[in-house]
Formats: C-alpha cells, structure tokens, sequence
C-alpha cells in the first residue's frame, strides 16, 4: 500500500495527499463489505454534495472529481486499501493465537518470578489467620508462588459452602 501511495496524487500537496489517503482508508475499513467500485461512487458522490454546499474537507478536489488521472489514482489506492484490510482480515486468527501465546507467558513468566521471591508480610498474615480459623497446621512457606497457592487451597477446601454449614452447626 505504501509504494502504491508513494506513486499516486503526484500533483497534491504533502498534507493534502495525507488528508485524502487516510479518509479513503478509513472508507475502505468502514465499508469492507463493499466494492471498491461502489466506495469510489460513494466517496464521489459525497464529496460532490460538500463541494455544492461549500462544506468540503477536500476543497482542492473541486476541479478533479472528474478527472481520469484522479479517478485511476482513487481506484488503485482503494484497491490496495482493499486488498490490506482482506489481509489484515485472513491474519486475525493467527494474531489472537499470538496474543493468548503472549497472555501464557506472562503469567508463567509471572509465576517463576513469584517463585523465587520471598512471601510478603499480608501473605504471611493473612495465611495465618486463615490457618488458624480452619485448624490447619501451618506449613513453613518459601515463596509468594507457595504462599497464594497455599491460601487459594485453604479457601477452596475449607470455604466452600456445604463445608462451612457444616462447622456452624
């Protein structure tokens, strides 16, 4: 899309070649669904409506809505927009397996790291208090990674709703 952009509009200004190009873009995003045939008219259309009632973003297109050299620059950008929004499209599954492979290693990286730092104080307290409220002989913990593990077990074993109606009685 980039040597297509570096080719076309020759003519405009930096800033009006930006301006235009990224409009047509985000016309080909919004409207995936159409052809590029059916975005071109419709972008020619529109931008006819704006120039008659002087509301136009691209007022230097006043004399070149019709113009061939325009029209062709239109429809191979648009064609390229096209062809990299379908790519983006066909990429989709493998960019969310990356990302959950990422969201995976995070957490195991996450994980080794907590493995290897000492239990903080909340840890420890909140531990204790958990092992004293359920009877639980307390273990000698080494780690934060030991630490959440141990308390995730106690809540899940001691916690859980048929146990604690049974103590209340």
């Amino acid at each position: 899309m980039y040597e297509v952009k570096k080719q076309i509009y020759l003519d405009f200004t930096k800033n009006q070649k930006a301006a235009l190009c990224s409009f047509l873009r985000a016309l080909v995003k919004k409207n995936q669904d159409k052809s590029v045939d059916e975005i071109l008219e419709n972008f020619i259309e529109d931008e006819s409506y704006y120039l008659e009632i002087n509301a136009s973003r691209f007022e230097f297109l006043n004399e070149l809505l019709d113009d061939e050299n325009f029209l062709k620059d239109t429809r191979l950008y648009l064609n390229e927009c096209k062809k990299y929004y379908d790519y983006k499209k066909t990429q989709e599954p493998i960019i969310q397996a990356n990302k959950e492979f990422e969201r995976k290693k995070r957490k195991f990286l996450q994980e080794v790291k907590m493995g290897k730092e000492p239990p903080t104080k909340k840890q420890i307290y909140y531990y204790e208090k958990l092992c004293k409220r359920y009877n639980v002989e307390k273990k000698n913990l080494s780690s934060k990674l030991e630490a959440r593990d141990e308390i995730d077990r106690i809540l899940t074993e001691y916690s859980h709703p048929s146990v604690a109606t049974y103590e209340e009685e």
